[in-house]
């Protein structure tokens, strides 16, 4: 919960609506409207993920972006398209690749991989 706000926090509000949907309305709905709800449903699901692991992946994304000198996403695809990365591939790589994997917990976590194994 963030200050000033009180309980319930964002993030049980947002539960409180998706179980409510899933639970109540999507058993209770059919086509198009079954169809939506359960698209709700699931948009609320990665709401609910992205307050949770947000933060945290925005800290360790911001310190694979330090590590490789740059400072966001732009000056890194401008680095890996100029050649200024070409000599730390395996560090671009393994940044690249567990932004994909924070970014798929947040969006399908069934689609999530472990890390692969080294190459």
């Amino acid at each position: 919960m963030t200050a000033p706000h009180d309980a319930p926090s964002a993030q049980q509000l947002v539960e409180a609506v998706r179980e409510w949907l899933e639970r109540e309305v999507l058993p209770a709905v059919e086509g198009r409207l079954q169809f939506h709800t359960r698209v709700a449903v699931n948009v609320l699901g990665m709401v609910e993920r992205e307050l949770e692991l947000g933060p945290e992946q925005a800290a360790d994304h911001a310190e694979r972006l330090a590590s490789l000198g740059v400072a966001d996403e732009a000056e890194l695809a401008a680095a890996i398209r100029s050649g200024a990365l070409d000599d730390r591939y395996d560090e671009v790589r393994a940044a690249v690749a567990a932004t994909v994997r924070d970014k798929l917990a947040v969006a399908n976590p069934r689609y999530a991989a472990p890390d692969p194994p080294d190459r």
